[in-house]
């Protein structure tokens, strides 16, 4: 595959994995409609999309920030990739995690707003500001940034296990037994430390196979790795201990992006438009506007069952919209500011 052919491919999956984040934070039937029949009914409609087919985005996104991590590494780069992720990853999230904390700080002290945002008074004080720049307090969806942050200053010791085909598949292998028995380790989440290893081991040894040029083979085998994945969904394992998450849903949330990666032929995407390359931006400032829009359509509309419905399949396209001219307003009048939110992006 050529290197603007594989750019222009991972722009595109990027960007689903994008739209389909949005789906899985826009759950709004019961802000909506109450504790109510009609609410439940229009809830799991909603659920169907946003748990059954939306939460394979973030594997997605683990899998692509590997591999274009662990593409053409060796150790002797570990300073330039850890050098260019703390420009890319850790300052957006110091300050987007800052701008939320200080968001919902002036939201909370505004009459209309804090009545929306139903969160009190926030305090405005430094150790408050601390927790929320550390854990995410005020940004939940950064949760993933935070477990990239840790994977990444991991890589080395990943990179030295996985350069190897046997110790690599060791190392997936164990990862997955480990959450088949519902064990957790400290900081990191496995199923996270699971996807990001897969990436990592697809870019040092299986890149030939990744990037080749799409053809009928490569199209066989997404489909049927995209079928082993909605089979194993669903299997109910003998002795699986359930815990975060379950064994077969790691396989099946894994499962779909790659066979989807092997179906789509690079050939047939067009090249992808400016408002499909803000999606870090997109990401980062997304939850916002979707918990804004849904509770200030619940404050101020009535309750028709098809309102909550209509905001959250519409929601990725108002994301998308906005995102793209407040990322253009930002690049022309504060490109200072645009660098740091969307990591120099």
């Amino acid at each position: 595959m050529e290197e603007k052919r594989f750019r222009n491919k991972i722009i595109w999956f990027t960007f689903l994995f994008s739209v389909l984040v949005i789906w899985v934070h826009s759950y709004n039937a019961v802000l909506f409609l109450g504790n109510t029949r009609t609410a439940f009914k229009v809830d799991a409609m909603e659920r169907f999309l946003g748990d059954q087919v939306a939460q394979i985005a973030v594997p997605g996104f683990f899998l692509i920030s590997s591999y274009l991590f662990f593409r053409n590494f060796t150790m002797d780069r570990l300073w330039i990739k850890w050098d260019s992720r703390i420009r890319s990853v850790l300052v957006p999230y110091i300050v987007w995690n800052l701008l939320y904390y200080l968001g919902y700080v002036i939201g909370s002290r505004l009459p209309v707003v804090s009545g929306i945002m139903g969160k009190g008074k926030i305090p405005f004080r430094f150790t408050v500001a601390a927790e929320a720049v550390l854990h995410y307090t005020y940004n939940y969806v950064f949760w993933y940034l935070n477990q990239l942050i840790i994977l990444i200053l991991l890589a080395p010791v990943i990179y030295l296990v996985i350069r190897k085909r046997l110790t690599g598949i060791l190392l997936l292998a164990g990862t997955l037994i480990v959450i088949y028995s519902g064990a957790a380790l400290p900081l990191v989440n496995l199923d996270a430390l699971f996807y990001y290893s897969f990436g990592a081991f697809a870019a040092v040894l299986g890149r030939k196979l990744t990037e080749q040029p799409w053809n009928r083979k490569r199209f066989l085998i997404g489909a049927a790795i995209v079928a082993a994945g909605l089979f194993i969904k669903d299997l109910d394992l003998p002795g699986s201990i359930k815990g975060e998450v379950a064994a077969t849903t790691v396989i099946f949330r894994l499962f779909i992006p790659v066979g989807l990666w092997f179906l789509v032929p690079e050939g047939f995407l067009g090249e992808a438009k400016d408002w499909m390359k803000q999606n870090f931006f997109l990401y980062a400032i997304h939850f916002a506007m979707v918990r804004l829009i849904n509770k200030t359509g619940a404050f101020l509309l009535p309750a028709f069952p098809a309102l909550p419905l209509g905001f959250f399949l519409l929601m990725p396209v108002l994301c998308v919209i906005f995102s793209y001219w407040a990322g253009l307003f930002l690049r022309r009048y504060l490109p200072v500011l645009w660098n740091l939110l969307n990591g120099g992006r």
